[in-house]
């Protein structure tokens, strides 16, 4: 697959894009690869707003393409990966002052297809909610997301309820999003971090292994 699927979706051609995911998922491409690309997209949108290059209006319709072609690509996946148990549960959610879903909205399709439940919490999620879900769903992993810098801090202080609650003991957390690395996971405190869909997946995977 070429650029052409991000230059549309950045491009804001949305009839575009869906047509060419369309053509490439019949063509036998593989869903992922569908995914990951779209995902390239998003994060140029992402970097964007940031540099105040793009505004919400972008990012709303970035997002509203970005849900077509997951719904393109849902039955691909599903088709692909067969019926399996639940293998985990795991709680996920954009950390407040942030409001990019693209990201992580992969990342829940991802793990729903691989035999996941998934509790997702939406965007703009309080520390206090990630709290409380932790309770209501009893998760083995949790996960914050962000696509903005300052969405560090958000992750540490939601880090930092979930110890003060006594709940730290319970959940493995991993930070995701575009600019996540290894000083990001120190900073916040928490156990692993990732940028893409397979490092998530990986993660879970590991840690509900350990705690099966």
């Amino acid at each position: 697959m070429s650029n052409e699927l991000t230059d549309a979706i950045v491009g804001m051609r949305e009839d575009e894009a869906l047509a060419m995911v369309a053509r490439d998922l019949d063509a036998g491409v593989a869903p992922i690869v569908v995914l990951d690309q779209a995902k390239e997209a998003m994060t140029e949108l992402g970097r964007r707003f940031e540099c105040s290059e793009a505004f919400i209006p972008e990012l709303i319709m970035g997002g509203e393409i970005m849900k077509g072609i997951s719904e393109l690509v849902k039955p691909h996946l599903q088709a692909a990966d067969g019926e399996s148990a639940r293998r985990g549960v795991v709680v996920i959610g954009t950390v407040a002052g942030d409001i990019h879903d693209i990201g992580k909205d992969v990342v829940v399709l991802m793990l729903d297809v691989n035999g996941y439940e998934v509790h997702d919490l939406g965007v703009d999620v309080p520390a206090a909610r990630f709290v409380e879900a932790i309770g209501e769903f009893s998760p083995q992993v949790v996960g914050l997301s962000g696509l903005l810098t300052l969405a560090f801090d958000s992750m540490k202080a939601t880090i930092d309820a979930i110890s003060a609650a006594g709940l730290r003991d319970r959940v493995k957390i991993m930070v995701g999003g575009a600019p996540a690395d290894q000083q990001v996971q120190d900073y916040t405190g928490a156990d692993g971090w990732g940028s893409d869909v397979s490092a998530a997946l990986n993660l879970s995977s590991r840690w509900t292994g350990e705690r099966s």
